[in-house]
C-alpha cells in the first residue's frame, strides 16, 4: 500500500540555514532510492525555520529502509543539536 508522509523539522534559532542546506542534500539520494515516487522539500514563508517534506512512497517497508540509510544517519550526525523539534506524520490513501 502506497505511504504518505508528511515530516516536519523545525530548526532551532541560529542553525535555519545550516538545517536547510543539509535537509537539500538529503534531495538527490532520496529521489534516487528504489520505492521513493516524490521527495518535495517546502520552507514555511512566516516560520524560516520551519520545513516540511512531502513524500510518497511505494510501500511502508521501502520508507522504513529509507529511514534507516546512510544519508538520514549522516544527516542526523551533522545537525545534532540543531533541530528543535521533528514530527512524522504518517498517511494511507483513502481507499
Amino acid at each position: 500500500m502506497q505511504l504518505t508522509i508528511v515530516a516536519k523539522i523545525e530548526a532551532k534559532p541560529g542553525s535555519e540555514d545550516q538545517v536547510y542546506q543539509e535537509l537539500r542534500n538529503l534531495i538527490a539520494p532520496t529521489q534516487a532510492e528504489s520505492g521513493c515516487l516524490n521527495y518535495d522539500l517546502h520552507r514555511s514563508i512566516e516560520n524560516p525555520a520551519l520545513f516540511v517534506f512531502y513524500e510518497n512512497w511505494t510501500n511502508r517497508e521501502l520508507w522504513e529502509a529509507h529511514m534507516q540509510s546512510v544519508h538520514i544517519k549522516g544527516f542526523e550526525q551533522k545537525t545534532e543539536g540543531a533541530i528543535a523539534n521533528w514530527e512524522l506524520l504518517l498517511l494511507k490513501p483513502d481507499q
